[in-house]
């Protein structure tokens, strides 16, 4: 005998109705999912170039600009989120469901920012601003793994019934 899958009640569910239907009309849910990838495609690139600098002095010029594309496209992707979560969210930042998340995201752009200062500046030598820039990626790592498990929670609610299940209380 099958059972039937029960929600689980010890979190509310990441969207409501409203805003999911919200979520999935959104072309900024598009440009989200095209964004995301972009930019972690980019960040691979940029990591082994700066992983390349770091080990063989060579490549700084390389490393650099891969750092400053990088670092224009985590802008990009902030700015559109802020329009997203506000189209879903009724919120430029920090909704309810997103909170710890863009709360990692200001770090991550504070320490890609830094970087920019550094480099602009001369505030570091080359290795302590590539040492910058691994840490921006650490921290960019770990708001992608943030983002990444909400989109697995979302789909977990789906396949749960949320969306049907809010509905009907």
């Amino acid at each position: 005998m099958r059972q039937q899958a029960t929600p689980d009640r010890s979190r509310p569910p990441l969207y409501s109705p409203e805003q999911r239907r919200r979520r999935d009309a959104s072309v900024w849910t598009v440009v989200q999912g095209l964004l995301a990838p972009l930019q972690f495609l980019i960040f691979l690139v940029s990591l082994g170039l700066v992983l390349r600098f770091l080990a063989s002095g060579e490549g700084e010029a390389a490393a650099s600009l891969s750092i400053v594309v990088k670092t224009l496209v985590l802008y990009v992707i902030m700015v559109t989120g802020a329009i997203w979560e506000k189209v879903v969210f009724d919120r430029w930042l920090f909704a309810p469901a997103f909170y710890w998340e863009d709360v990692f995201s200001m770090l991550v752009l504070a320490l890609h920012t830094a970087y920019l200062v550094a480099l602009a500046t001369g505030w570091l030598a080359v290795r302590e601003q590539m040492l910058l820039a691994l840490a921006a990626y650490a921290a960019y790592i770990v708001n992608a793994a943030q983002f990444v498990l909400k989109l697995r929670a979302a789909r977990l609610d789906e396949r749960r019934g949320y969306s049907t299940l809010a509905v009907a209380e």
